[in-house]
């Protein structure tokens, strides 16, 4: 069994002190996003895309148990690892409510940093921020050569409701808690970083905020990071760091302000804002939930439930879950480089995209977005034209049997997706989580065939 307490991060990634110099590696490589951008207000709606080039969805095996857990366009098959319950390589059995993940390529390796949404409990793995709290993240290391799992192991504990968060081009996670809630004399409601080798930081970034968190995206341009907010009435924030690339010094929070006068965006169609502006937030780390409030009094825009988010295509995007004129979800970009705002897709209805969640861009350009609505759950993507269309199926259905597997034999159809996330050297392989009963997989096919 290997040591990781003593490993640290590979040094052929980007340098924590120098990643600045390599932004334009550090961005996925891919299309130009130019066809869903020049969209606006008065644009067409957005298509339903059958047939983005993959053709319909079917039943597929698990290479690892035999089981019909997804329905895949023909051509894609996938490997399935880290059940909930399974025993990881430093003797600790996987924990469940499986979430946000990010995946970065060291040598011949894929390292993944991988979220649990769990709040009771102790803590499962050390270092622990709180030996009262059962959530946290765990490490898994994938051949993509040969398809293969090769180990996984805890790397961070004692959190709460760790939802999503976001890759750095540093080559480290930054997980979120998704709460507001002081836990055996605890405070929670921070973000935390855990490299994608090793030990996490069990240090809360305090400076970034005390609230609901859900995501964050890195622009690799600035070190600016952007974060979202799970509330009914949420703020998008920006948080500028002292020393780029060092979270630890600090920073000033700020958050995002359309036009002159507090907006509310929380049932805008597809629309362009024109250049935003920031306000800042005067107490980041507050006893009472009140950081929202306080932008909002600066004129902060209002936003519906903020989920995903992700850097691609030289944009940051953002999800609402239950924005849009149908509630049924909106799609923002943002060009850092500009200040330009708009929403790129609002959902029409529940059986187009209900509810999306984590998301993640393609090394092509696509994004791939992640539902967490009702009924058959499904990953979507949205293409460079602004089609949308179903890419898989959640059909994990265990009443029949459990391969062996220490899960509850259950229906799990209604299951959110999460954690969507590319390898990101060759883009082969999209690794996505299905949150219970907790399992994580590994997909891969004829990609070039389609629009991801």
């Amino acid at each position: 069994m290997t040591d990781h307490l003593d490993r640290q991060p590979a040094g052929d990634g980007i340098e924590r002190r120098g990643f600045l110099r390599g932004a334009a590696g550090a961005a996925a490589a891919g299309v130009a996003f130019s066809a869903l951008s020049a969209r606006t207000a008065s644009a067409a709606p957005a298509t339903f895309a059958l047939d983005p080039g993959y053709g319909p969805l079917r039943p597929v095996r698990d290479q690892a148990t035999g089981l019909e857990l997804l329905m895949l366009p023909r051509g894609f098959e996938y490997i399935s690892y880290g059940w909930t319950n399974d025993l990881m390589d430093d003797g600790v059995r996987t924990p469940g409510s499986h979430d946000g993940m990010a995946a970065f390529r060291r040598g011949d390796r894929v390292h993944l940093v991988r979220n649990h949404e769990r709040r009771d409990g102790t803590a499962f793995t050390s270092p622990a921020y709180n030996p009262e709290a059962g959530g946290g993240t765990s490490n898994l290391v994938f051949d993509p050569d040969a398809g293969r799992w090769l180990e996984s192991y805890g790397s961070l504990g004692g959190t709460v409701r760790n939802c999503a968060g976001g890759p750095t081009p540093w080559g480290t996670w930054l997980t979120c808690e998704e709460t507001f809630e002081t836990r055996a004399g605890k405070r929670h409601g921070y973000v935390f970083e855990v490299p994608c080798e090793g030990k996490g930081d069990p240090r809360p970034f305090t400076a970034m905020g005390r609230f609901n968190h859900e995501a964050v995206a890195v622009d690799p341009a600035t070190g600016h990071v952007y974060e979202t907010e799970d509330r009914g009435d949420a703020c998008l924030y920006r948080f500028v760091p002292t020393v780029p690339g060092d979270l630890a010094k600090g920073g000033r929070l700020e958050a995002l302000r359309i036009g002159e006068a507090a907006y509310d965006t929380r049932r805008d169609g597809e629309r362009s804002y024109g250049t935003v502006s920031w306000v800042p937030v005067d107490e980041a780390d507050p006893a009472e939930d009140t950081v929202r409030k306080q932008a909002q009094a600066r004129g902060a825009a209002v936003f519906g439930r903020l989920e995903g988010a992700w850097y691609g295509n030289d944009r940051i995007y953002v999800i609402s879950t239950n924005g849009g004129p149908a509630g049924q979800g909106q799609v923002f970009e943002l060009d850092p480089a500009t200040g330009r705002f708009r929403v790129l897709f609002a959902s029409p209805g529940a059986e187009v995209l209900n509810a999306p969640d984590n998301m993640c861009v393609s090394p092509r350009g696509g994004l791939v977005l992640c539902e967490d609505g009702g009924g058959t759950e499904y990953v979507h993507g949205l293409t460079t034209e602004g089609g949308i269309f179903r890419f898989a199926a959640n059909a994990v259905d265990l009443r029949g049997g459990t391969a062996g597997k220490d899960v509850r034999p259950d229906d799990y159809r209604g299951s959110e997706w999460a954690g969507s996330c590319f390898e990101p050297k060759n883009g082969n392989w999209l690794f996505v989580n299905v949150q219970s009963p907790g399992i994580t997989l590994a997909i891969t096919g004829p990609w070039r065939q389609g629009a991801l």
